[in-house]
């Protein structure tokens, strides 16, 4: 597969023409909520008996994006996490694509995938619970130096779980 090299923040400025979410309309406090829904989507979609299939050769099968999805949810936690205990902290890098290849995304066990997704979303959706009123604005950055406050991190985050539920018509 190629690396997806995109840089995907603009979706915080516009809504998003495949999957049709508007980022920005997301209020912080609503996003612990929706975590939760869309790992019940995703259980859906991980119990489909071609979830292991690719739709194509350079496309990621379900499996493999619910994979994708449940490690986001696990680096959008540590990254909120770093935001509200530190002052405008570096994220750590994270290569996507090198994790999906090196965890062998695709030949993981859907059970295990969706039993994991939900902790995964759980967990990230209790530090997001966690944010008081005015800790929505505290500062980070991703080591490309891309600024985000907790609540732009917290729309970046809803939009990725979204578009790839739609990328796998979830």
């Amino acid at each position: 597969m190629r690396p997806d090299t995109k840089d995907w923040t603009w979706v915080l400025n516009a809504r998003c023409p495949e999957c049709d979410l508007e980022a920005a309309t997301v209020a912080g406090v609503d996003v612990p909520d929706l975590l939760r829904g869309y790992a019940e989507r995703w259980e859906d979609v991980l119990t489909r008996p071609d979830a292991a299939v690719r739709p194509g050769e350079d496309v990621w099968s379900p499996l493999e994006y619910a994979c994708h999805v449940r490690d986001v949810c696990r680096v959008m936690q540590l990254r909120a996490e770093l935001m509200l205990t530190e002052d405008s902290p570096t994220f750590p890098s994270w290569d996507q694509d090198a994790t999906a290849v090196a965890d062998r995304y695709g030949e993981q066990d859907p059970v295990d995938v969706t039993r994991e997704l939900h902790q995964a979303a759980a967990d990230a959706a209790a530090v997001f619970a966690s944010v008081r009123d005015d800790q929505w604005q505290r500062a980070g950055l991703r080591s490309n130096g891309s600024a985000f406050t907790v609540e732009t991190l917290a729309q970046y985050f809803v939009h990725d779980v979204v578009h790839h539920l739609h990328d796998v018509a979830g």
